[in-house]
């Protein structure tokens, strides 16, 4: 396994990246509502990304075939924007979005609630989202890379959901996917120790009921195998010294986190 630490110029660019995409996130969610398609949404994600000067990470990468990848209640995660797929009330839509700035990526991810979805769904993408940041309390240096893969699994597992086993985070940078894969529950060791300049993207991926999935005949769609939600939340972090950058929030989300 080998993990690049980035230089001070690479970060600087990765910061630009991760600021976008924040940003194309905050927009997105402004965005979109009941009676859209999944491709009006890819349509405008894109739209927006290109708008800031940035080329989508996600679109042809590997043959996907947009720009944004959504996914609506049962679907985990890449899910394929359809002009046939209409977003209804009620519904939870996961977006996963990366942009490529002056060579360099960043990845994030957010689920929505579009009207009232109800008590126990709505608890789920709270968790969902609160896991990735349990998980931040351990990604500094000095702490070692399944340390935040127990934490994340942790604090899912106390409200008895399923933790997704088969996808996982990822290094990041001038590729889309780097080393190291970064599970969401604990492993047997420890891992690799964090070292400032390693960029991660940080990705819980939480079911309602069980945490096996499956992967649709599109060869991409991964959902729960027992048809329940599925709530996802990610972002591109940097380890520094201290606590860790997280790149991809929103000038808005920040402020809620401080």
């Amino acid at each position: 396994m080998s993990v690049k630490i980035k230089s001070a110029r690479e970060i600087e660019l990765m910061t630009e990246a991760g600021r976008i995409l924040g940003e194309v996130h905050r927009e997105l969610g402004k965005g979109i509502r009941p009676g859209m398609s999944t491709a009006d949404i890819d349509h405008l994600g894109e739209e927006i990304i290109r708008s800031y000067g940035c080329t989508p990470s996600f679109l042809g990468y590997n043959g996907y075939p947009a720009s944004i990848c959504v996914s609506v209640n049962e679907e985990v995660v890449h899910g394929i924007p359809d002009r046939h797929r209409i977003i209804r009330e009620g519904d939870i839509v996961s977006l996963d979005a990366g942009v490529i700035y002056k060579g360099y990526h960043s990845d994030a991810a957010r689920t929505h609630i579009l009207g009232d979805a109800g008590e126990e769904v709505r608890k789920l993408v709270e968790v969902t989202r609160q896991s990735f940041f349990e998980g931040m309390k351990y990604a500094k240096e000095g702490y070692h890379l399944y340390d935040i893969s127990r934490a994340i699994g942790t604090y899912a597992g106390k409200f008895g959901y399923g933790v997704v086993r088969e996808l996982c985070g990822h290094g990041i940078g001038t590729k889309l996917h780097e080393d190291p894969q970064i599970p969401n529950f604990a492993m047997p060791r420890r891992g690799l120790k964090l070292k400032a300049g390693m960029t991660l993207a940080v990705e819980p991926m939480i079911n309602l009921g069980t945490a096996d999935v499956k992967w649709m005949r599109d060869g991409w769609t991964v959902v729960t195998k027992d048809g329940k939600p599925s709530a996802h939340y990610e972002n591109t972090i940097l380890i520094t010294e201290g606590e860790p950058k997280i790149l991809t929030l929103s000038e808005e989300e920040g402020k809620e986190e401080t």
